[in-house]
């Protein structure tokens, strides 16, 4: 049995859903989006500027290997990967029209058209490093946005924190669906040979920067919005952010990615998915109206 097929027990096709929110409807976003709480609106705001950039970059890395996944049950996962993540970044770019309407100058510098001498400047980058290395960089990215879904979806103190609720319908879909195709991109990567001993490396690298590199860039943020310059304010809520349920022990969830012959249905999400799927998807599901 391959392994594409054994994966595949565990973990269903993803579905691409064509997914239609309503930023800013019928009430106009605040600026502040998320419990008037400056780090969290300009976290959630970074994430999402950066998301559409790197998911069309994780498309790519998977699409340098489509012609040698031979396996027909992986060959359908991987369809649904590329079809889920296109969506992904469609409406986290409709969200970022929406932010970079409010004043956060920091979306801008992720948004760029197909074709832009920005994108061009990715690709280059991404054309110079072996392929596997840069699938290897999205099975680790998936693993991050997979154990930070699994929070998302099964905190209740995350689920209660207040904010504008299209956003947080946006955040509920991105982080189910990243449960549904999480080791889509780790078994191409297994599949076609991918070295054990890189993919530990790379992610070693990584996990040592995550915090500081996403608090600069929340940082950089905050000082580029002049609404935000509350110091004592954000000092306090900051604090909080990293001693609350979205920060503390995230990196420790993170860390068995780095054991030698981890896979991602590890973790197991089952019931986690299926909660969500009758939630969001079923018959009375609150999502139902945003399936355009």
């Amino acid at each position: 049995m391959t392994i594409g097929q054994d994966a595949t027990s565990l973990t269903p096709y993803p579905r691409v859903r064509r997914m239609r929110f309503r930023f800013g409807q019928p009430e106009p976003m605040s600026h502040h989006f998320v419990r008037d709480d400056i780090p969290l609106t300009h976290l959630i705001a970074v994430l999402s500027g950066a998301f559409p950039p790197g998911e069309e970059s994780f498309i790519r890395s998977v699409r340098k290997f489509s012609g040698e996944i031979t396996d027909p049950v992986l060959k359908k996962r991987v369809a649904g990967f590329i079809g889920q993540e296109a969506v992904h970044g469609q409406q986290h770019r409709a969200l970022n029209d929406q932010l970079i309407e409010l004043g956060f100058p920091i979306v801008r510098l992720f948004t760029f058209a197909p074709g832009a001498l920005r994108e061009r400047a990715v690709i280059a980058v991404e054309n110079l490093v072996p392929r596997h290395v840069h699938l290897a960089f999205t099975a680790l990215a998936e693993h991050y946005t997979s154990t930070l879904a699994v929070r998302v979806l099964g905190e209740e103190a995350i689920q209660s924190i207040p904010g504008d609720p299209e956003v947080w319908k946006l955040l509920n879909w991105h982080a189910f669906e990243e449960l549904e195709h999480k080791s889509v991109a780790f078994d191409v990567y297994r599949a076609t040979g991918g070295s054990e001993a890189v993919r530990i490396v790379l992610m070693a690298g990584t996990y040592a920067a995550t915090i500081p590199v996403v608090s600069l860039g929340v940082l950089a943020s905050i000082l580029s919005d002049p609404r935000s310059w509350r110091p004592i304010r954000v000092a306090r809520q900051s604090i909080r952010l990293y001693r609350g349920p979205i920060v503390k022990g995230l990196m420790k969830e993170i860390r068995p990615y780095m054991r030698p012959g981890f896979h991602p249905d590890d973790i197991d999400s089952t019931e986690l998915l299926e909660h969500w799927r009758r939630a969001l998807f079923g018959a009375d599901g609150e999502l139902l109206d945003r399936i355009g």
